[in-house]
């Protein structure tokens, strides 16, 4: 049974910076991609950036030019660097994982809150 655990949440003020963590319990190179999600408070959980096992990247529009997804493989981790954050960027960040075809499965981790404020 795969397991996520996030990291990396905490208070920051705005034009901040934070790294979230997501560590996988089995080897990341089993997944077809890997993403971060977001849920603010009383709101749906949203995309937020995906990558690919073959390095591919995409993002909301709401955090392009200021967040990055990256992996490490070695540790079995992937990344959210956060530059440059915003009130509006305050919510749960979940690591999404989806295992390659034909056994597609999606794995979730618990959740690390951010909060932006002054």
């Amino acid at each position: 049974q795969v397991q996520l655990v996030e990291s990396g949440g905490g208070l920051v003020q705005p034009g901040g910076s934070l790294r979230l963590s997501c560590a996988v319990s089995g080897s990341i190179s089993q997944f077809y991609y890997m993403s971060w999600y977001r849920q603010p408070p009383g709101k749906q959980r949203d995309f937020v950036a995906t990558v690919t096992g073959g390095g591919s990247r995409n993002y909301a529009d709401s955090v392009k030019g200021r967040f990055t997804i990256s992996t490490e493989n070695a540790k079995n981790t992937i990344y959210l660097q956060m530059n440059n954050l915003k009130p509006e960027d305050t919510a749960v960040y979940y690591c999404k994982c989806v295992t390659k075809p034909p056994n597609i499965r999606d794995y979730w981790g618990q959740g690390t809150q951010v909060t932006v404020s002054s």
